[in-house]
């Protein structure tokens, strides 16, 4: 029987890949082998765009991207560095790059990719400095985005967990979720590690699950839906092996939505807000965070908990990002009905 999670995981993924199919005519991409489509798309050319409209020339743009977006990345080294990330399933799931086909493929290249889509957003020109997006966030001060920022995390022996967090803006930290099947699941004594752990947590309020013997991932299973997945929960290497041992038990017992859970820490050590940032069309995901939420013990970290969708964010977003968003990931503001997939009748979407 399918889970409610990867029901709602599978919808999504096709129709994005559906979007993606129309949205790609036209511009450098390839498809992945396997029975489960992903279009992955490569930069072109190599002089910043300027043109914020849909129909920008060829000319230095990358077809996962707002241009307006891709020209203010290529122009911060910070963040250009996001790409730095190899595709994990490039060499045995995707064809080579057509136009330069040495290029590596890179994670942020993939069309499920939520950290694309959130440095889409974000790295837009106005959108950090709008006030609507600062007070729909909770974001106070003037900061500039910080995307993969390193937290530090206490563990009970006095080391620190360097967790990438998605970004950091002033004092909010952002978890960015698209097509990511869940928030993970570690071993008890994994997650239970951390200093803070039972200050935060109730753990009898947290998920519990068992862990299940370790498999290697086929080609159609993209790392975009395992977003993290097998990041050390330590900044001490000589102590991954034990962990990932621990991780691969089977029948070991563990916590669901890891992912959270360590965010939220991150936040209480930061003294910072943490938002989730997830489609409305993934019911799971909230109410995954809703349970972590409830097991917060601390009042004054639990207010400065919070979710918002994709598509609430889009309303306060300007009006030729938000149609690159409704065409190419059918995010509209709420109210609004996403543009026809091309192809489909309105009753097939």
């Amino acid at each position: 029987m399918t889970s409610p999670e990867a029901s709602c995981a599978a919808l999504l993924r096709w129709e994005l890949t559906r979007r993606n199919h129309v949205y790609a005519r036209g511009r450098a991409h390839v498809e992945n082998y396997g029975s489960d489509p992903v279009i992955v798309y490569e930069p072109e050319g190599c002089a910043a765009p300027t043109d914020r409209s849909l129909s920008v020339g060829r000319e230095g743009r990358h077809g996962n991207f707002f241009c307006a977006a891709y020209a203010a990345i290529l122009a911060r080294p910070e963040w250009l560095r996001r790409f730095d990330k190899v595709h994990a399933q490039a060499a045995r799931s995707l064809p080579k790059p057509r136009l330069d086909p040495v290029r590596r493929w890179r994670e942020l290249d993939s069309s499920m990719s939520s950290d694309a889509l959130l440095m889409n957003i974000f790295c837009t020109p106005g959108v950090a400095e709008s006030p609507a997006v600062r007070n729909a966030l909770g974001v106070a001060e003037s900061a500039e985005p910080v995307f993969g920022w390193k937290a530090r995390v206490p563990l009970a022996n006095g080391r620190f967990d360097r967790t990438e967090v998605d970004l950091r803006w002033g004092s909010l930290l952002i978890e960015a979720k698209l097509t990511e099947a869940d928030f993970q699941s570690r071993a008890a004594a994994v997650v239970e590690a951390y200093r803070d752990f039972d200050h935060v947590f109730d753990r009898d309020l947290l998920p519990r699950v068992e862990i299940a013997a370790a498999r290697r991932k086929r080609s159609s299973e993209f790392p975009e839906n395992y977003s993290q997945e097998m990041e050390s929960v330590v900044g001490d290497p000589e102590l991954f092996s034990s962990i990932d041992a621990s991780i691969r038990s089977p029948g070991e017992p563990g916590y669901a939505s890891y992912q959270l859970i360590r965010n939220v820490l991150a936040a209480h050590a930061a003294d910072a807000s943490f938002c989730l940032l997830a489609d409305a069309r993934r019911p799971d995901l909230r109410e995954a965070w809703f349970q972590v939420m409830a097991a917060v013990k601390d009042a004054s970290l639990r207010v400065r908990l919070k979710i918002l969708t994709w598509q609430e964010l889009a309303g306060w977003l300007p009006a030729d990002l938000r149609a690159f968003l409704d065409v190419k990931y059918g995010i509209v503001a709420p109210g609004e009905r996403p543009s026809p997939i091309e192809g489909l009748a309105n009753g097939d979407e």
